[in-house]
């Protein structure tokens, strides 16, 4: 199905089901915690794609080697849920997008670029002013980046294993080795909780929202557009975010948050777009 689909809104439908699926996930917080959370996401994700893809685990060592490298960035990712606790959703999301902007800005040397990143960091400074809205908290400051951080690795490893497989046979398997990264912590926290009807029904609706379309989409678009171009519409993630968090949750940003959200879109639209020099031999 998704080869029939223009490939940039294969990009744009991850975009919102993956913060739509976050910003309920944030309802579930009261029953199971975060850390019960990131477990019934990543375990009921890894069913659903066994069902779809029933995949063959990959023989080669390479292949089992990229699976868990693949697994533990996904298992980083979700620590945004610990941020999520402590920061509204919108800022949590901008300051966890400041991973791949560092990725995209990584190693240039051109003026424009460091353009984008005081750019991008006028954005964390409005943030942090007093008089911008929720509080910025240090634990959630450190738990986004440390997210973002994840989420840059991602990026280039689902590259990797899109180019690799017509299936979805690594990201199945990378995502069952994430489940099982987070099994303490998550039964630790949720308790027998976690086997309540509504909370594994409402876990299905996040684990399909968040994380079982999104990562089939992104894996699918990587495969027809060039990373560059994937990285624009992500871009979009942090204004997305603010959006679901302000329909879902009721979480209101004041408005230097909103122009703080704009400052990150914009540096990492221009960070990706702006021409790279060629190299002169």
């Amino acid at each position: 199905m998704t080869t029939r689909v223009p490939a940039p809104l294969l990009v744009v439908g991850s975009v919102v089901s993956i913060q739509v699926g976050q910003a309920c996930g944030k309802h579930l917080f009261g029953a199971v915690g975060p850390l019960g959370v990131v477990f019934l996401r990543l375990a009921l994700t890894a069913v659903v794609l066994g069902l779809v893809w029933r995949p063959a685990l990959p023989k080669s060592w390479r292949a089992r080697g990229l699976i868990v490298a693949l697994g533990t960035a996904i298992a980083g990712m979700n620590v945004i849920y610990l941020a999520l606790e402590r920061l509204d959703v919108g800022v949590a999301v901008t300051l966890q997008f400041l991973g791949p902007l560092a990725l995209a800005l990584i190693g240039s040397r051109r003026l424009m670029d460091f353009f984008w990143a005081v750019l991008a960091w006028i954005g964390v400074f409005l943030f942090t002013n007093p008089g911008g809205g929720s509080e910025l908290t240090v634990s959630g400051t450190i738990f986004a980046l440390v997210s973002g951080a994840s989420m840059a690795i991602y990026v280039v490893l689902n590259k990797r294993a899109g180019t690799r497989t017509s299936d979805g046979s690594y990201l199945t398997y990378a995502v069952a080795w994430a489940a099982v990264l987070s099994l303490p912590t998550g039964v630790w926290e949720g308790g027998a909780e976690l086997l309540e009807p509504w909370v594994l029904a409402a876990g299905l609706g996040v684990a399909l929202l968040s994380a079982a379309i999104p990562y089939t989409l992104d894996m699918a678009a990587l495969r027809r557009l060039p990373p560059r171009t994937v990285a624009v519409l992500e871009s979009l993630e942090p204004a997305v975010a603010g959006l679901a968090a302000t329909v879902v949750l009721g979480e209101i940003l004041a408005a230097v948050q909103w122009v703080a959200i704009a400052c990150v879109v914009a540096a990492s639209i221009g960070a990706v777009c702006t021409p790279q020099k060629k190299s002169k031999r």
